[in-house]
């Protein structure tokens, strides 16, 4: 690892506020097997979970919520889990590529190519993406349990404080 990262990491904040936003139109809160994932594994990594929701597969609704958390001062970050996929009732992807000023390309990226190592060819109808609205992160994965593990354990557990750190760093907002 280059020094740099190294030295951003250890600027990093050790708690991040992330709030949960479960897409679907047949989950409730004790079926949510891949919100409760992102729960466990924040709280595990010791970030607290500072607001958790479902919201049906409806892109108003969908954006209702999102513009809430990501004008909610106690929140740092938003995780979604649903619509991403490619049916109709997809569209997590269309409403949080309208609220992100910058995307990382590489998020998607690396989560379809550890998707290929796990499931293969399927790993194409995934439309997993994450950005900054803001100052504020989003990440959007799978309704996949196992999909939304891979993620978190892969890609957001580890990167998620020097995320919010590059977000923070140069922002105007009163805190």
């Amino acid at each position: 690892m280059s020094e740099s990262v190294e030295k951003h990491r250890e600027a990093s904040p050790e708690r991040v506020r992330v709030a949960v936003l479960t897409i679907s139109d047949t989950r409730t809160p004790e079926t949510d097997t891949g919100g409760n994932a992102i729960v466990e594994l924040m709280r595990e990594a010791g970030h607290e979970v500072s607001h958790r929701e479902i919201v049906k597969d409806d892109a108003p609704r969908i954006e209702v919520a999102l513009q809430g958390l990501l004008a909610d001062a106690d929140v740092d970050a938003v995780i979604t889990t649903g619509g991403t996929g490619i049916s109709a009732r997809d569209t997590t992807y269309e409403v949080v590529s309208r609220l992100i000023d910058k995307k990382l390309d590489g998020f998607g990226e690396l989560f379809r190519m550890l998707s290929y190592e796990e499931i293969g060819a399927a790993a194409i109808l995934s439309r997993a993406v994450a950005g900054a609205s803001g100052s504020k992160f989003v990440a959007c994965l799978p309704g996949s349990t196992n999909a939304v593990r891979l993620a978190m354990e892969k890609l957001l557990v580890p990167e998620i404080p020097h995320v919010v750190f590059e977000l923070r760093k140069h922002r105007t907002e009163v805190l």
